[in-house]
């Protein structure tokens, strides 16, 4: 192997020449003036609670997804079981066969971020695994059957009628295709953007790693359209026609509270979706939410920056407005617990 393609396939090339691999705190500094500024027109540092005044923490941070879909229309998202950490993983599993939910099943934190402890449940031992390990709130619930998914980037204007979808991602999953002779091991060493993900998946999935797949045969590694779980993400914007926008506006609507965020969606065909029909809410994100449109390969960072700093600025808007209502803005001392809070549940959910 050359020198050169030692350096490109070098994890710390990797991300050092790929800005979409860049840390938070990388990707966001040179914004920081502007979101202080934003502050500033505010009068508060953290107004970003009053953005969606119906989820906890206006979705920043800290908020529980259980609470979440308990104000999202019935039917519009997958049965969903909550539990506190330290059950035991018998009443876990007598309550899924009382629900009637059947495996597959989706593990995740009540409160986490970046796809961080999801994991996939193919039967009652990967429950038990998964419940042993989990010293965190959880959710269980049921596998959403549709292939196709989407992140859609959704405001509305306090007062205003109508709503606006600003971006839309497309997820490509974490997968290989086989050649007939290479171990997937051996299939994930030639793209970049999976050796990444190598550490990880030679310790959650080591045997299957040494498989050797038929030609031509492809195999989803990780079924969770999440950009730190290997996804590559699409920018899908154009697709945000009149049809679509009227359903996501129609839909958001009826979620109390809600003006500003990402709604994660699985959906069968995109026409059906612009009618309405066959797909499910996978999460909704709120005024933490990224618009993660801005990480496909094709977009600069330069792009990413502009994008940020046009939905901070929505954002901000919203929150005046907001509070303007009465809605009231979070205190320094209740911003800080809850970064705070955070850091530490990142340290538990990673």
């Amino acid at each position: 192997m050359s020198l050169i393609r030692k350096l490109k396939y070098h994890p710390f090339f990797i991300r050092l020449l790929n800005w979409e691999y860049w840390s938070f705190n990388v990707l966001y500094a040179p914004l920081y003036p502007y979101w202080f500024w934003l502050c500033f027109k505010a009068r508060a540092f953290f107004y970003i609670n009053a953005t969606n005044p119906g989820i906890p923490n206006g979705g920043f941070l800290m908020e529980s997804k259980k609470e979440i879909y308990d104000i999202l229309p019935f039917g519009s998202y997958p049965t969903t079981l909550f539990f506190v950490a330290g059950t035991k993983s018998e009443t876990v599993i007598n309550r899924l066969q009382k629900e009637n939910l059947y495996f597959p099943l989706i593990g995740k934190p009540d409160i986490g971020m970046r796809g961080m402890s999801v994991k996939k449940l193919e039967n009652e031992e990967d429950v038990k695994a998964y419940v042993q390990h989990a010293d965190f709130d959880f959710l269980i619930q049921s596998y959403i059957p549709f292939e196709e998914e989407v992140g859609i980037f959704y405001y509305r204007i306090p007062g205003e009628e109508k709503g606006k979808i600003t971006g839309i991602v497309g997820k490509e999953f974490l997968s290989v295709i086989g050649d007939g002779v290479s171990t997937i091991d051996q299939l994930l060493q030639l793209d970049p953007r999976y050796i990444l993900q190598l550490p990880v998946l030679r310790k959650t999935m080591r045997e299957e790693l040494n498989i050797v797949l038929n030609k031509g045969e492809q195999r989803v590694l990780v079924p969770y359209g999440n950009h730190a779980r290997g996804a590559k993400f699409i920018d899908l914007s154009h697709l945000a026609d009149e049809k679509l926008n009227a359903i996501i506006d129609a839909l958001a609507k009826q979620i109390k509270g809600f003006y500003y965020g990402r709604m994660d969606i699985r959906y069968e065909s995109i026409d059906l979706l612009r009618a309405g029909k066959s797909f499910m809410i996978v999460e909704l994100n709120g005024s933490g939410s990224e618009p993660t449109h801005i990480y496909d390969p094709k977009h600069s960072v330069f792009y990413a920056w502009r994008e940020i700093a046009r939905h901070w600025k929505i954002m901000c808007k919203i929150s005046i407005l907001n509070h303007a209502k009465g809605v009231p803005y979070m205190t320094r001392t209740e911003g800080l617990a809850m970064l705070k809070a955070n850091a530490a549940l990142i340290k538990k959910i990673s």
